[in-house]
């Protein structure tokens, strides 16, 4: 297959060119055009953008469907529906639960990922765990009945069930027992997140330290500076602009960080440490209305409307129905980014932060065929994983 006449979105310029996909991999890039062999595909995008497809490594679902919905049909509907938007790799999220549908998720991604083979979905390479590990002062729409401290027994328990699908953990740093956990599973591989969190700057100073990586969707769920005795404290959120290293994962819905707040962050933030995410509830891709986040039997009612999720009180956000496209164009037509570092941010550094940049996340030749094309507003116009069209 050979794709023409594109505006090809490399890491760090855009050229005018064209791509040969042989199987699952591009075989070739060029600025000039391939003459098709006899009987290879042939695709003219009529000088449209040809991008990486997003890497989204915060969803909790999409397209009327929950990845703890219960039914391995659930996960595969939901990375369906994300790849449709552009998404070509996610980590299914899980919320703060119960045990039993924290075990049953697990069991059902196993069974999902080989049937995921037999169409074309956004690929699953693990999974991301939210939760239970959270502070109850910075829980948002989290369930307080599951909040609890880490317990080793506990998430050992939950590491030998998930059987090497655990990619990225957020957890509470301020917490008994969080520095101990940190500790063990940065060193097994696991990116450690900190999100939901009262944690003070040295609290995060001290887990960044041990491991810790990330901060879960910047400003939403965390402290920022409080007075103690009459003295200032920094939070959560100083930590992240103060500790150079430390990667801030935002919502990328243009409502949950409203414009001026997003262009503060990249304003006094290093952009290579800046990722975005959909935090995806299943309501993307939907219309306005009662829904559920968090599984279908056990989940908490939201309500859909003004473009994202809220608790039915009103009081706070409940995830957003962003697609991976809305998190491209929030960060082109917003922040006002150029098109390659929207891409960095959206496909090459998430991708390197979970270990398959060498695979998926950039347009070079051996690389996954994980494509996107779109228009100057990234609307999307077709999506390929692996070589094959969403």
């Amino acid at each position: 297959m050979i794709i023409r006449n594109s505006r090809i979105v490399l890491e760090n310029k855009v050229v005018r060119g064209s791509l040969r996909i042989k199987g699952s991999r591009i075989v070739a890039v060029s600025r000039s055009e391939i003459p098709p062999l006899e009987g290879e595909e042939l695709i003219d995008t009529e000088d449209s953008y040809v991008m990486p497809g997003f890497v989204d490594l915060h969803t909790h679902g999409s397209g009327g469907f929950d990845f703890m919905d219960g039914e391995v049909s659930d996960i595969t509907g939901a990375a369906r529906s994300l790849a449709v938007h552009g998404t070509t790799t996610c980590l299914p999220t899980l919320l703060t639960s119960s045990d039993e549908d924290l075990f049953l998720f697990l069991r059902n991604f196993r069974k999902a990922v080989k049937k995921s083979g037999y169409t074309v979905t956004s690929k699953m390479p693990g999974i991301h765990l939210e939760g239970p590990y959270f502070s109850m002062t910075e829980k948002g729409a989290q369930d307080p009945r599951y909040i609890r401290t880490p317990d080793k027994a506990h998430y050992m328990k939950i590491i030998e069930a998930a059987d090497g699908s655990i990619i990225r953990w957020s957890v509470a740093p301020e917490l008994d027992g969080a520095l101990e956990m940190i500790n063990a599973l940065s060193k097994e591989g696991v990116l450690i997140s900190g999100g939901h969190t009262a944690a003070t700057y040295e609290d995060v100073t001290k887990a960044y330290d041990l491991g810790m990586k990330m901060l879960t969707h910047f400003y939403s769920g965390m402290s920022s500076i409080t007075r103690h005795g009459g003295f200032r404290v920094l939070g959560t959120v100083e930590a992240g602009y103060l500790i150079d290293d430390l990667y801030l994962e935002l919502i990328g819905d243009g409502m949950h960080l409203p414009p001026e707040l997003l262009k503060l962050i990249f304003r006094f933030k290093r952009h290579d440490r800046i990722t975005v995410c959909s935090d995806s509830m299943r309501g993307a891709a939907m219309g306005c209305g009662p829904s559920i986040l968090g599984s279908k039997a056990n989940g908490t009612p939201v309500i859909i409307e003004d473009g994202i999720a809220k608790m039915p009180d009103r009081t706070c956000f409940a995830g957003s129905v962003a697609t991976g496209d809305v998190l491209a164009r929030t960060l082109h037509r917003i922040v006002g980014l150029e098109m390659e570092e929207v891409s960095r941010i959206t496909s090459f550094l998430p991708a390197g932060l979970i270990g398959i940049s060498d695979e998926t996340g950039s347009i070079a030749e051996g690389k996954k065929a994980d494509l996107v094309i779109c228009d100057d507003n990234i609307n999307i116009k077709s999506v390929f994983v692996d070589g094959k069209r969403v």
